[in-house]
């Protein structure tokens, strides 16, 4: 029986996003002029409207000073860990 794992949850990983952003008081052109990446793209990843790819969420984690792995526990919000 072949066990697929749950779907990512994105929605957290965007939120995460939003909450560092915040707590750092940074508007998104802040975040745009210390990432190198576009307003337009940092609006777009925060609201949903797309994913990012592993190289953008690299980037933005060098610009919160956050490691990689924090922003992408997100993506498994509200899943159960596998069975041992």
């Amino acid at each position: 029986m072949t066990i697929f794992p749950p779907d990512p949850n994105l929605t957290a990983l965007h939120l995460e996003l939003a909450r560092l952003r915040g707590e750092r008081g940074w508007t998104y052109d802040e975040l745009a002029r210390r990432s190198g990446l576009s307003r337009r793209t940092l609006i777009e990843i925060e609201q949903g409207r797309t994913i990012g790819s592993i190289t953008t969420w690299h980037t933005l984690a060098h610009a919160l000073d956050v490691p990689l792995e924090q922003l992408f526990r997100a993506l498994c919000e509200g899943h159960q860990p596998p069975a041992e």
